[in-house]
């Protein structure tokens, strides 16, 4: 059975994403974009695990790949359901970060407005895994450049989990389509479906 993807969006982002769009357009090179969803998620911490929670429901047991602020709740769901991860310039304990943003926000790809709140802070809070479990579920890919968040963070909190770590780059993670294929070599797709594929074209 070919196997599924989760892919949670961070903070103030959307399906629309660079990152999101590009799997989507390789899962549909694929003739696998059945087995993707990407949600538009919920910019509050808990109805987002509840959208999360019921997609994982419906695909049984898919791969996480998450970034940024996604990064971080699919560490909360790999560890909650025994889950694989990948996760691409994770946010690690963005609740003891955010405080200085409280107030006014805008997702710039719908124009939604809303306001980040100390009950988000604490929802995020709540999703805080202290240890992995199983440190080997997790793949984990850095920019040392990343404008928004110190990749340190994530390089140690991560250090048992298989880390690549690249020098630059971004935030957005530069050169995302390039690595389509240790993704889905992680997610477990057939290599026959993507070895002769140039996903550098979908840029």
């Amino acid at each position: 059975m070919t196997p599924s993807i989760l892919y949670l969006h961070g903070l103030n982002s959307s399906p629309a994403s660079h990152k999101a769009s590009l799997l989507l357009r390789a899962m549909q090179q694929l003739g696998l974009a059945a087995q993707l969803r990407v949600p538009a998620l919920h910019h509050h911490p808990r109805q987002a695990v509840a959208q999360l929670d019921a997609l994982i429901s419906e695909l049984g047991r898919p791969v996480l790949v998450g970034s940024s602020l996604g990064g971080y709740y699919a560490t909360y769901l790999a560890e909650r359901h025994g889950l694989p991860a990948l996760l691409i310039n994770p946010a690690v304990r963005p609740h003891l970060r955010f405080e200085g943003y409280l107030g006014p926000q805008k997702n710039y790809y719908n124009d939604e407005t809303w306001e980040l709140t100390a009950d988000h802070l604490a929802a995020l809070a709540e999703l805080d895994v202290a240890t992995l479990q199983d440190p080997a579920r997790y793949q984990v890919w850095l920019q040392t450049a990343d404008e928004t968040l110190d990749y340190r963070d994530a390089q140690a909190y991560y250090l048992a989990s298989a880390l690549r770590i690249q020098a630059g780059g971004d935030h957005g993670f530069q050169g995302f389509a390039e690595r389509l294929p240790m993704l889905f070599a992680f997610a477990g797709i057939p290599r026959h479906l993507w070895q002769d594929i140039d996903f550098s074209a979908l840029n």
